[in-house]
């Protein structure tokens, strides 16, 4: 094995127990600076906090002018609110007890103006039946399925009539529409834009009819990473990129429209190797999202010749070529495929600067509660 000496590497490697995630801030900014440069208006920017779930990494964002975030959890919502954040989308349906939880952080953070998404007519009432009995105020978007086919109305007459409603409900106070369209990831970038177009079409004529039947202008929330380029380019519209922030080897290899920096590795070392070409590392299940195959979970920098032939809870098997000098102990360094869930696994981020561990971050919004279920 040659002596490495990329970004990635750490110089003193005992320093940071395996397995680890490891952030760069340097990157970070990059990627934030990026993101700002590649929109007219950093205003029509609402980040995703899913892929990061962490306190610093929103600071970033913040310190960069960014005032608008969505997110997909109370947990998340909570530590938009205790950050200071001005605007917050809670981009989720609430329904049982999330409702009175989505209810307690408007009330725990008042100068957060907290948002939510409605696909439903009982949602609706729902929602406005909460409110009123909490004597507030709920702003609301109506979420529209685009294609996605998860969650979200049709755009259409039900659509229209939903808009009304919430219109009309004591206790909403009806914003616009969100559109979300994780389906469109179409590598070329002109094939995206033609299917982006096509679905904004149906977007489009519910804002004309909406205002038609008297509300002032909608606003529109839309889209996800493939889709940011295309959508930046569209006036009055707010973008909800996410994995830009860290970047991944999926997007790395899927978008190559958008150079963003990879910011997140996996630390993980040779713990075992059971036959003269097979390598045991302690990177299981539940150190890197394994909802993709075996072979798109992990690609390794500075070994991109092995390959993973078994994975379990705590090991992942690799086969190496013939000759290799690989040994126990050893360090790999692992670009995930997708980083959002891998940074779920963690509860802390592991800082390098200049190729030194610092510090960590905590994964602050990982767990699925938040602390206002102690209210």
């Amino acid at each position: 094995m040659q002596p490495i000496d990329t970004w990635y590497r750490i110089r003193k490697e005992s320093d940071v127990d395996s397995p680890a995630l490891l952030v760069f801030p340097e990157r970070i900014k990059q990627n934030i600076a990026l993101l700002k440069s590649m929109i007219d208006d950093p205003k029509r920017l609402r980040p995703h906090v899913k892929t990061h779930k962490t306190k610093e990494i929103l600071q970033l964002q913040l310190d960069a002018g960014i005032t608008k975030f969505k997110c997909a959890t109370l947990a998340e919502a909570e530590m938009l609110g205790e950050c200071g954040t001005p605007d917050v989308l809670l981009a989720y349906p609430l329904y049982g007890p999330k409702l009175s939880l989505f209810l307690s952080l408007k009330q725990k953070f008042p100068k957060t103006k907290f948002s939510a998404i409605v696909d439903h007519p009982e949602a609706a009432d729902a929602l406005s039946a909460a409110a009123v009995q909490e004597g507030t105020l709920v702003d609301v978007y109506v979420d529209l399925n685009i294609g996605m086919g998860r969650t979200g109305i049709k755009p259409g007459a039900e659509a229209l009539a939903l808009y009304r409603q919430c219109g009309q409900l004591e206790g909403l106070a009806i914003q616009g529409f969100h559109a979300y369209d994780g389906h469109v990831h179409e590598r070329d970038i002109e094939k995206r834009k033609v299917i982006c177009a096509r679905n904004f079409e149906a977007v489009d004529q519910l804002m004309q009819q909406v205002q038609q039947a008297g509300f002032p202008k909608p606003r529109v929330v839309i889209g996800g990473s493939p889709s940011f380029p295309v959508y930046a380019a569209y006036p009055d519209v707010e973008c909800s990129p996410g994995t830009f922030v860290l970047w991944d080897k999926g997007y790395a290899d899927g978008l190559p429209d958008q150079p963003f920096l990879p910011a997140a590795v996996l630390l993980t070392r040779i713990v075992s190797m059971p036959d003269v070409n097979r390598l045991c590392v302690d990177l299981g299940h539940k150190a890197v999202a394994a909802e993709n195959p075996l072979e798109r979970r992990v690609y390794f920098l500075n070994a991109p010749d092995l390959k993973p032939i078994s994975q379990s809870e705590e090991h992942l098997v690799l086969e190496a070529p013939s000759g290799h000098s690989w040994k126990v102990g050893d360090v790999l360094y692992g670009l995930p495929y997708h980083i959002c869930p891998t940074v779920a696994l963690y509860n802390y981020l592991m800082v390098i600067e200049q190729g030194t561990y610092v510090g960590r971050w905590a994964v602050a919004s990982r767990n699925r509660l938040s602390k206002v279920n102690d209210l």
